[in-house]
């Protein structure tokens, strides 16, 4: 009862000094980014190895094994691997949440006299700007992949992977707030990370799956997150064939696709919100 009845009082700080303190988290995980060198150089090592070695490969494989060669497989799977990023990037920004615990930082943040909510508000901004800006800046194999983009698509690219990242990073929050150790939250999210991108359309078009395998990938929100990626970057001037997820036979549209992923934001910032102010 003290700690639901403290959670209250917390709760109730005038909404400027929420903002403060939304501010603070948020600037904090992007200062402590920023300043590790190390984890902004090699977050772009995976993405580099699926686009330039996997990407060359399955599509010399498909060439080579007779399937379909009406499209560049490369300029695919480009939008694929950005959502590829913002995706680990954003689940993994929990950590920070397990780190502090474990160190003890977060019990004092919990025990301060500021609201929960806020602070769950602000890690979960902090995440999706990070998250986007490590997507923007996989922009610069643009001229790699081949595929031309204009600065109007590059403004939409950015709110697109801010809610995308926004909803992501908030699931990862969720589950880092139930989590006592470092060892036990990367089990868990290795064992999340990996079918929420494989099962999406990120290295594959989804109209070609088996109905059984099409189902799952419909369930994922990651899959409308690159979908709509997808739709931004690969215009149809870019001779590219339709690739939208496509529902009871109805292809979904960018605003059908933001609409899912906002919905899913929603939720899981709710839920992030209601594990902080539940804290011990």
């Amino acid at each position: 009862m003290g700690n639901a009845s403290g959670g209250g009082q917390r709760d109730k700080v005038p909404p400027l000094s929420n903002l403060r303190v939304i501010y603070i988290i948020w600037y904090r995980d992007l200062l402590r980014f920023w300043r590790d060198r190390a984890r902004l150089i090699t977050s772009f090592a995976q993405p580099f190895l699926f686009l330039v070695i996997i990407g060359t490969g399955l599509s010399s494989g498909i060439v080579f094994l007779g399937g379909a060669s009406d499209y560049d497989y490369i300029q695919f799977m480009y939008p694929g691997i950005i959502g590829m990023v913002v995706l680990f990037t954003s689940i993994m920004a929990g950590v920070s949440i397990v780190w502090d615990r474990e160190f003890g930082f977060l019990k004092e943040v919990l025990v301060a006299p500021i609201s929960r909510s806020a602070v769950a508000i602000g890690k979960a901004l902090g995440g999706a700007t990070i998250a986007t800006a490590q997507g923007l800046v996989m922009l610069v194999f643009i001229p790699f992949v081949g595929v031309s983009i204009s600065a109007a698509q590059v403004f939409l690219l950015i709110p697109l992977m801010f809610i995308f990242a926004f909803s992501l990073t908030s699931m990862g929050i969720l589950i880092a707030s139930r989590i006592k150790t470092m060892e036990s939250f990367q089990v868990v999210i290795q064992l999340l990370l990996f079918p929420l991108f494989f099962l999406s359309p990120a290295l594959f078009p989804v109209e070609r799956l088996p109905s059984w395998l099409g189902i799952p990938v419909r369930l994922n929100p990651v899959s409308y997150g690159i979908d709509s990626l997808r739709q931004v970057v690969l215009t149809p001037s870019q001779g590219m064939p339709s690739f939208g997820i496509t529902i009871a036979g109805h292809t979904m549209s960018i605003v059908e696709d933001v609409a899912i992923l906002a919905l899913f934001g929603v939720i899981m910032a709710s839920l992030a919100v209601w594990s902080f102010r539940n804290q011990e």
